[in-house]
């Protein structure tokens, strides 16, 4: 005898929640009179903001700042990063072309000289949007697409964005709070742009998910963060990738990295954990290469048999 199905007009009552969820909960605990002064214990822990604030909280603190992140772009299907990193101060050239017309016209010659040397780095800003937007358009078709992250500042973090934007891509961006205030990129996908107080969770972040970690010229933070990702790959905490260095000129100026070798402060072998690139399509060759990719004449072999 087989047991008899249960009416369908209790099923939901099967599945039913046992207890209120802590949304429904918090917007149901409404303090009475006599303890709703800002001295009164009696908030929802979760809704305390005070409580949540306090130093014993840190550990609580931080784990939110990991879930967070982790949990939304797990939801929105994101499994494989670039991490673009490069100067705040780079500007986009025609805004650098605008400060040289400006400098010149008021006659000023050191104004002038900052702003050429401006418009010389604004190189790099049109090649990180131009890499991100390949990026964000060569690996739309891929089983895990490819999606660009940066620190969501200006500079190269917003060419990073403002490529994949121009293409129609999301992209990410992971804020911190700064003493002089920092504002998100205006190109930044709404719900992927967010905001850290710890920089040791913001930097998980950026290599978490991250197939590559793509440097343009920058200072402090960008050398703290190519060198710390270099560390992770070179002492094997971190899984091998690809690490490209824009501008081969400035990196070799900047740092001396055959006189680490002569040294003996690294090994030689440590000179193949980046690559120097020039170009968008130079850079997606080497991911290409690492990952097997298409390469860009694949593609538009296969664009031209199409049509």
């Amino acid at each position: 005898m087989t047991d008899p199905k249960p009416d369908p007009r209790h099923l939901g009552e099967l599945t039913a929640r046992n207890f209120p969820t802590a949304e429904q909960d918090a917007q149901a605990a409404q303090p009475p009179s006599l303890y709703d002064g800002p001295e009164s214990a009696y908030r929802l822990a979760f809704t305390d903001t005070e409580f949540l604030l306090r130093e014993e909280l840190r550990p609580v603190r931080m784990q939110l700042e990991l879930l967070k992140p982790e949990m939304i772009q797990k939801e929105l299907g994101i499994e494989s990063t670039i991490v673009i990193f490069g100067s705040a101060r780079i500007l986009p050239r025609d805004v650098a072309q605008a400060r040289v017309a400006a400098a010149r016209a008021a006659g000023d010659a050191q104004a002038l000289q900052r702003a050429e040397a401006a418009l010389a780095m604004s190189d790099y800003y049109e090649a990180a949007r131009e890499f991100a937007a390949l990026v964000t358009e060569r690996s739309r078709a891929h089983d895990t697409p490819i999606y660009v992250v940066t620190g969501g500042g200006p500079g190269i973090m917003e060419a990073g964005n403002r490529g994949a934007h121009e293409v129609g891509g999301k992209s990410i961006g992971l804020n911190i709070v700064l003493p002089h205030e920092q504002q998100p990129n205006p190109y930044i996908t709404p719900e992927l742009c967010f905001q850290f107080h710890y920089f040791a969770l913001r930097k998980m972040h950026f290599v978490m998910r991250s197939i590559a970690l793509v440097c343009f010229p920058g200072g402090f933070g960008t050398l703290d963060e190519l060198f710390e990702t270099m560390t992770l790959i070179q002492t094997g905490k971190s899984r091998k990738r690809p690490i490209l260095l824009f501008g081969r000129a400035f990196w070799e100026k900047l740092v001396n990295f055959q006189h680490l070798v002569d040294t003996g402060m690294i090994s030689p072998g440590d000179l193949g954990l980046f690559h120097f690139v020039e170009t968008a399509e130079e850079a997606w060759g080497v991911l290409a290469a690492h990952y097997g990719f298409d390469s860009a004449a694949d593609q538009d072999e296969r664009s031209a048999g199409a049509a």
